[in-house]
């Protein structure tokens, strides 16, 4: 009497995970383009080419310049702009070619994404294989998607007027965006590929649970302080480690008025801010990895968690390799893709305590 409701309750689950199987390595593969679209985005930054194109056309921008003529237009835009005035004076059409194309594709993969998300999407409501609560939480992210577009023209115009740098603020935000639609679309997956049928029941589970709830939080926040370090340059001063000029804490931390603008406009502060979230992840990743060994965890769990360990480890090294080499293009950028490595292992550990 026992086996037949436990088989098709059992049946039931694996029919489910089976027809939601093709949305989720969907939004994984959503998930790739986002993350590619990360590293295009912090290659464009470190470039300088993200002022390059001077208008937002989200439609007739997906066709490059195609003629000579073309080019001698879109050239003649980036003359006008206050980077070209204060940098770049003088440069060639070639360099400015190379650094157009970067923010070229950095615009067009953006509307790849836009396209490879809201097609599906279509297709899956048609076809019924989205229910409502679902469809509700897709739609919320293809909102964000949009938004995402706007903040990055919104954060371009920041340089285009007098500055010829974008705004940290706007960048930060940008950044930040794209981290929160890559970690919605993941843990939407995760859910439809390894859904959660139980509850914790064991108050040391619960505890680790929670603990890499926390985990998530302060990588979160160790990639908004790093869109800082990388709006204002701090990463081009203070390049030791571990100290900073022989400093742990750096005598220029508070030398601006009102006080708080020092967390987003000095370079020591936003740097120091940046390291010490690092030390923090550095202690408690590894305390959190040593208490999942405590507990009788899946193969799978403790796969998780000693990937999490491995990326901190990796993710660190990078950082510190780019700080003393002083931002070198190959170290930043895979700095950038090791942040979001690290978030996506923090969010599969959080599923897997599920």
């Amino acid at each position: 009497m026992g086996t037949r409701p436990t088989t098709f309750i059992a049946g039931k689950i694996i029919s489910e995970i089976e027809m939601q199987k093709p949305v989720a390595i969907w939004l994984l593969v959503c998930c790739a383009l986002v993350f590619a679209i990360v590293v295009v985005g912090g290659v464009t930054r470190l470039t300088d080419s993200g002022l390059s194109i001077v208008e937002w056309k989200p439609i007739v921008g997906t066709i490059p310049p195609l003629s000579e003529s073309d080019w001698e237009e879109v050239f003649e835009k980036y003359h006008k702009t206050p980077q070209y005035k204060k940098i770049n004076q003088g440069m060639s059409p070639d360099e400015f070619k190379t650094i157009f194309w970067w923010e070229y594709f950095h615009r067009l993969l953006g509307r790849v994404i836009g396209l490879v998300f809201f097609v599906p999407f279509l297709y899956f409501i048609v076809r019924k294989k989205i229910d409502l609560p679902l469809g509700l939480k897709l739609a919320g992210i293809f909102f964000l998607g949009g938004l995402q577009g706007l903040m990055g023209w919104y954060m371009v115009k920041s340089g285009l007027v007098d500055n010829p740098q974008v705004s940290q603020y706007r960048l930060t935000a940008h950044l930040g965006l794209a981290f929160i639609i890559y970690g919605a679309m993941f843990h939407v997956a995760l859910k439809l590929l390894l859904p959660v049928y139980t509850s914790h029941t064991d108050d040391k589970l619960r505890s680790l649970y929670r603990f890499s709830q926390v985990l998530i939080g302060l990588i979160f926040l160790m990639v908004l302080s790093g869109g800082f370090v990388a709006g204002i340059r701090a990463g081009q001063a203070y390049n030791t480690f571990p100290l900073m000029n022989g400093h742990f804490i750096p005598p220029e931390i508070f030398m601006i008025e009102p006080w708080y603008k020092n967390f987003f406009d000095n370079i020591a502060t936003v740097q120091f801010d940046h390291r010490l979230i690092a030390w923090v992840l550095a202690i408690l990743i590894p305390v959190f990895w040593y208490k999942s060994r405590q507990l009788a965890l899946s193969k799978s769990t403790h796969l998780a968690c000693n990937l999490l360990l491995l990326m901190l480890i990796v993710q660190i090294s990078l950082g510190i390799a780019t700080l003393l080499m002083v931002v070198p293009l190959p170290l930043a950028a895979s700095h950038q893709a090791g942040a979001l490595l690290l978030f996506t292992a923090s969010i599969w550990v959080n599923h897997k305590l599920r």
